[in-house]
């Protein structure tokens, strides 16, 4: 897990790199980078899957010297990086089928297995949709045979390619196309999905880690760290999108940090299904302050609001701070 870099201690409130050691750097602005997601895309503005793609397969990139194959599902990333007959990958890439990502990956590793080619590793990646449902059968094959791929799982809570329809991955309340803000429990039904992280865990494969779009440093550091590791390996990003969450364009980094800092959406590692770090909560804020600035949300804030279901909500976020320590002791009590 990356240490965060805390700009005051270099003697200056300028954020850049002049004052840190070389070895702290940013690399979003270096030669060294391969941006394997190039410019050219067509991603919405603020979007949090194109971020969070470009930083992953980049960190992957510079930890296999440039030898790595993707196979990338169906879905907002495929789409947007490669309308026929264009493409802004940068490495050998296969697009699969909405479900099948993790057993063309499964595929691919075989296949350099059989070749000798040991030093070539592979990725595969979709979003929540081609993850959780889509592809859950293929994925846990993936686990269960210990198939020597990373999978990475751009999570934005919905089908956001085919019109913002309700994903396992979608947060009990939240409006979607198919989870209309009507009748007397409106917004998706809680208790419903799949947490895959955990599901990844109890599979007991070699890593498996969670990181958002808010902490670029931290999700470099992971990637990096899977690639390290043979055996099957999981990294589940949150990326927020602005046209399906309903929020500014501009607050997609603000609203990452508010799910890592309500406990909405714990940061954490696991090695062989125990978790073997977290990321602690800096700052705890209530779950108002992520809910409100998503239109999703809008209708528990109209009117009267709905008390009970944000206090719903709040009660799912203090369990997952319980269950992963996410407070120091300290400033729990």
């Amino acid at each position: 897990m990356a240490t965060p870099i805390k700009f005051y201690q270099t003697g200056t409130f300028t954020v850049g790199n002049r004052l840190l050691a070389p070895e702290q750097r940013s690399l979003q602005a270096s030669t060294e980078r391969s941006n394997s997601l190039n410019s050219g895309h067509r991603a919405c503005q603020g979007c949090g899957e194109a971020l969070g793609a470009r930083y992953a397969v980049d960190a992957a990139m510079r930890a296999t010297d440039g030898k790595l194959i993707a196979a990338n599902a169906t879905g907002c990333l495929e789409v947007f990086s490669t309308p026929y007959p264009e493409t802004s990958w940068q490495l050998p890439w296969i697009h699969s089928l909405f479900g099948n990502a993790a057993a063309v990956g499964t595929g691919i590793a075989a296949a350099l297995k059989v070749k000798g080619k040991h030093d070539v590793r592979v990725i595969a990646q979709g979003g929540d949709g081609g993850t959780t449902d889509i592809g859950f059968g293929c994925l846990s094959g993936m686990f269960e045979r210990n198939d020597d791929v990373l999978y990475i799982c751009y999570d934005n809570e919905a089908y956001m390619n085919t019109g913002v329809q309700r994903s396992s991955a979608t947060p009990g309340a939240a409006r979607t196309a198919t989870t209309m803000a009507v009748g007397p429990n409106p917004g998706a039904t809680f208790g419903q999905g799949k947490n895959v992280p955990l599901i990844a865990m109890a599979h007991e494969i070699p890593y498996v880690a969670t990181a958002t779009v808010a902490d670029l440093r931290d999700l470099e550091a992971k990637v990096e760290k899977a690639m390290s590791v043979r055996g099957a390996r999981y990294l589940h990003v949150l990326v927020p999108c602005p046209l399906g969450w309903g929020a500014a364009s501009h607050d997609t980094i603000r609203l990452a940090r508010l799910a890592r800092e309500t406990g909405i959406f714990p940061v954490f590692e696991a090695e062989n299904g125990e978790v073997t770090a977290v990321t602690k909560i800096r700052s705890r804020v209530p779950v108002q302050d992520y809910l409100k600035p998503q239109k999703r949300f809008a209708h528990l804030f109209s009117g009267a609001g709905d008390a009970a279901t944000i206090a719903k909500i709040q009660a799912d976020a203090d369990r997952n701070i319980r269950r992963f320590k996410l407070l120091d002791e300290e400033i729990a009590a």
